[in-house]
C-alpha cells in the first residue's frame, strides 16, 4: 500500500494541474447535466413505482433499477465534484466508502442495461415461454443479484484499504476514485483495471451476440426493410446509448493503465479523468430516462395518466 506521504504529494500535484488549467470549471457541465438527469429519472422511477401494471413487467423492473443505480452514481458524482471544487477536506475513510459506493453503482447500471438487451432478445427469441422465464419474482432476485455481484469486488478493495490504511484519522485534500484505485493498483495488489476491462469485454460481447441473433431471428420479416423503421430508429438510439455506457468505463481503465507512469505527463492524466468523470459519465445517465420515456409506451402513457389525475384533482380543490 501506497504511504500516506506518496498519497498526499500526489494529491497535490492533481490539484495543481487542475488549477493550472481552470479545470475547476467542468464543475458547470457537471451541474447542468445532473440536473437534467434529475428532472426526468425521479419522476420515471416515481411512476415505475406506483404502477402495478409496470412492476409486473420484467423490461420496467430492469429500467427502474437502472435508474436507481444512475440516480446514486450521479448523487456520489456531484458530492464529489463539489467538495473538490472547495477544496474541502475529506475523511479518507469517507472517500474509500464513496469509491465503493461509485465502482458498485457503475456496475449494477452497466449489468443492468446489459441484461435488458438479453431480456430483449429472450422476449423476441421465445415469446410463447418468455413470462415463465422471467417472472417478476425471478426477476427480483436476479436484480438482488446484479448487486450483490456489483458489490463484491467494491467491498474487497475497501476492506483492502482498511486493512493497509497507516492513520486511523487520515484526510484527503481531493477524493477521487482513479486516485483511490490508482495506488492499489500500482502495488499489484489486484489486477483493478483487468477487472474493469474484462467485465465490460464479457458484457459488450454478450450484447453485440444478442443483437446480431435479433436481427438473424428478424430480419425475414420485413421490419428493417425501411430506412427509418421503428427497428431501426430503435437499434440506433439503444446503440449510442449503450455505448455511451461502455466508453467511458474503457477510458476509466486507460486512466488506470497510465497512472503514475513516467513517460505520461499528469496534465495528460488529470484531463482524461476530468473530462471522462464531468461529462462522459454523465451522459448516458441524462439521456436514458428521456429514451426510456419515448421507447416504452406503457410508461409515457401512466405517467400522462398521473400527471392528468394531478391535473384534475388540482382543479376540483380550487375553490
Amino acid at each position: 500500500m501506497a504511504s500516506s506521504v506518496l498519497i498526499s504529494n500526489f494529491t497535490q500535484e492533481w490539484v495543481e494541474s487542475l488549477r493550472r488549467w481552470q479545470l475547476q470549471l467542468f464543475f458547470i457541465p457537471t451541474l447542468v447535466i445532473t440536473l437534467i438527469a434529475f428532472l426526468a429519472s425521479p419522476v420515471l422511477l416515481v411512476c415505475i413505482c406506483l404502477s402495478r401494471a409496470l412492476r409486473q413487467e420484467t423490461r420496467h423492473l430492469l429500467v427502474a433499477n437502472t435508474l436507481v443505480a444512475d440516480l446514486l452514481f450521479l448523487t456520489l458524482n456531484l458530492a464529489m465534484v463539489i467538495c473538490n471544487a472547495l477544496n474541502a477536506e475529506t475523511p479518507l475513510l469517507v472517500c474509500e466508502l464513496i469509491t465503493a459506493l461509485t465502482v458498485t453503482s457503475y456496475c449494477s447500471a452497466i449489468l443492468t442495461v446489459t441484461l435488458m438487451v438479453v431480456d430483449t432478445y429472450a422476449a423476441v427469441r421465445w415469446p410463447l415461454h418468455y413470462r415463465d422465464l422471467l417472472p417478476p419474482a425471478r426477476t427480483h432476485r436476479i436484480l438482488i443479484g446484479v448487486w450483490l455481484l456489483a458489490a463484491v469486488y467494491p467491498v474487497t478493495l475497501l476492506i483492502i484499504m482498511e486493512i493497509n490504511r497507516e492513520k486511523p484519522h487520515e484526510t484527503v485534500t481531493m477524493c477521487l476514485v482513479i486516485i483511490s484505485l490508482g495506488f492499489l493498483q500500482v502495488n499489484n495488489m489486484v489486477g483493478i483495471y483487468i477487472y474493469f476491462l474484462v467485465a465490460a469485454v464479457i458484457c459488450a460481447t454478450l450484447i453485440l451476440y444478442c443483437y446480431v441473433r435479433l436481427y438473424m431471428v428478424t430480419k425475414s420479416q420485413g421490419i428493417w426493410q425501411s430506412r427509418f423503421s421503428r427497428a431501426r430508429v430503435t437499434l440506433l438510439a439503444h446503440g449510442v446509448l449503450l455505448l455511451l455506457y461502455f466508453v467511458p468505463g474503457f477510458v476509466f481503465t486507460l486512466e488506470l493503465s497510465l497512472f503514475q507512469r513516467t513517460d505520461i505527463s499528469q496534465d495528460v492524466l488529470v484531463w482524461v479523468s476530468t473530462v471522462n468523470m464531468c461529462v462522459f459519465m454523465l451522459l448516458p445517465r441524462a439521456l436514458s430516462p428521456y429514451l426510456y420515456g419515448v421507447r416504452y409506451r406503457e410508461i409515457s402513457h401512466t405517467l400522462m395518466q398521473l400527471l392528468h389525475r394531478d391535473t384534475q384533482r388540482s382543479r376540483n380543490t380550487v375553490p
